[in-house]
């Protein structure tokens, strides 16, 4: 999966999932072997994180929602994704 992102041991991935089960538009993030699925939205489809790590996590995509669409939109046409700034 690609890596668009990393902060305070969390690493932020999203891939394209054509015909998956998550048509949403989504990330997956990982922090110390755990996995959470959540959607733009905010709302977590799949799998936990701690919660302060996923308080981090959503405060990181609120800021960062303009180029998340981006990407989702870019992967989601086959082409490149980039990556996006760390939360500091």
């Amino acid at each position: 999966m690609p890596i668009i992102s990393m902060f305070y041991g969390i690493i932020v991935y999203m891939y394209c999932e054509r015909n998956a089960q998550h048509k949403k538009p989504h990330l997956h993030a990982e922090y110390q072997g755990e996995e959470v699925v959540v959607a733009f939205n905010g709302k977590v489809i799949d799998g936990k994180i701690p919660n302060k790590q996923l308080k981090l996590l959503l405060a990181w995509m609120t800021i960062h929602e303009d180029e998340l669409n981006a990407n989702w939109q870019l992967l989601s046409d086959g082409l490149d994704y980039f990556k996006i700034e760390p939360l500091r």
